[in-house]
């Protein structure tokens, strides 16, 4: 039995949600909080396996109440929000940035039209998010300590020339992880950098705004037809797969869901693998499932430096755990050390070392 706690200013809401959570026989709810101080009291009390956390809340917020509980009693927390406020969004993101796993989108009343496919969502993700493993959470600032050692520690590496492309796939505990990367990427990088990262549909614009304020590196919502600009990183719209022409042109396309997701991880390395070959690096992140799995093995056949995210980083271990398994991971490495080989491989393009 899975135990939930919901922490939710709304009555109703928290109503709704307890509804939706207890028709799956697996999930109970263990206990409800109206505010974050209560949720930071009752999960020390309770020790639920999952929490859903509301952001706009009295008393105390959900990204203040995150990051309390990932400090003292980490638990996987799911954020629950409904407003598009800039404020909230912003919130969500620093909550995420604080430890949480996962965004949603509060569910709709009984009998509205998608309350079904709300309802689904929402049970399918605090079961899988339960499962998540976390950690207590350290301040920003000695995680950039450690970063910066980790980058300092790692042995100069030797390889190939080439790299115009770096494609990355991300899911569950995505977020953070591009964080890391992209805050270690110059902005001089000679290649730009496209991203297909899964999200619940409405938060992808904020991604993008939360990872230019918090990286220092420019990153936008891809659109049809842009060219890519080196130093720059493209993140897929929702409800789009992402491809890249030879030339360095963003395609998008409504073609069929893979692996359950558009945009797709699969879509994107594939056009990549085709149009790049040798001249791509493949990045795979955290995240459930296998979507990119077997097309970074593709990108790999075809020449591309390919690296997966090691187990001991990852909130996750199972795109890219899939992806050693099948052999398509010449490098399984933390998030720090990626950044470190993309800055290689991409830089000695133009020094011609």
């Amino acid at each position: 039995m899975i135990k939930v706690l919901i922490v939710e200013d709304s009555f109703v809401v928290r109503e709704n949600m307890k509804f939706i959570l207890e028709q799956d026989p697996e999930l109970k709810v263990a206990g409800m909080a109206g505010d974050g101080q209560e949720g930071i009291e009752l999960a020390k009390r309770l020790r639920p396996d999952v929490i859903t956390m509301d952001i706009n809340m009295p008393k105390m917020n959900g990204f203040l109440a995150t990051r309390r509980i990932m400090e003292t009693c980490p638990t996987p927390i799911v954020i629950v929000s409904a407003s598009w406020e800039p404020d909230e969004i912003k919130k969500t993101f620093q909550a995420l940035e604080a430890g949480a796993v996962s965004i949603l989108r509060k569910p709709q009343g009984l009998g509205h039209p998608d309350y079904e496919k709300s309802a689904r969502e929402i049970i399918q993700t605090v079961k899988q998010m339960s499962e998540v493993k976390v950690v207590t959470r350290r301040p920003r600032l000695q995680m950039a300590k450690d970063s910066a050692a980790l980058l300092s520690q790692a042995a100069p590496p030797v390889r190939r020339t080439g790299i115009e492309l770096v494609a990355i796939g991300a899911s569950t505990g995505g977020p953070l992880v591009l964080q890391t990367i992209l805050s270690l990427l110059p902005g001089n990088l000679p290649a730009p950098v496209i991203i297909v990262q899964h999200i619940t549909e409405g938060f992808i614009g904020g991604l993008v705004d939360w990872l230019n304020q918090s990286t220092g590196f420019p990153v936008h919502l891809a659109a049809a037809g842009e060219y890519m600009l080196p130093g720059h990183a493209y993140l897929a719209p929702d409800d789009f797969n992402i491809g890249v022409s030879r030339s360095g042109q963003i395609t998008l396309s409504r073609d069929e869901k893979e692996n359950f997701f558009r945009p797709s991880i699969s879509y994107l390395f594939r056009t990549v693998a085709r149009n790049y070959g040798p001249s791509a690096a493949g990045v795979l992140l955290t995240g459930m499932g296998s979507d990119g799995v077997k097309e970074l093995k593709m990108m790999e056949e075809r020449g591309a430096v390919t690296l997966a995210q090691n187990k001991e980083s990852c909130a996750v271990f199972g795109m890219p755990g899939e992806a050693v398994k099948l052999g398509a991971a010449q490098f399984v490495l933390p998030p720090e050390q990626i950044a470190r080989e993309l800055i290689n491989l991409v830089s000695k393009k133009n020094t011609g070392q």
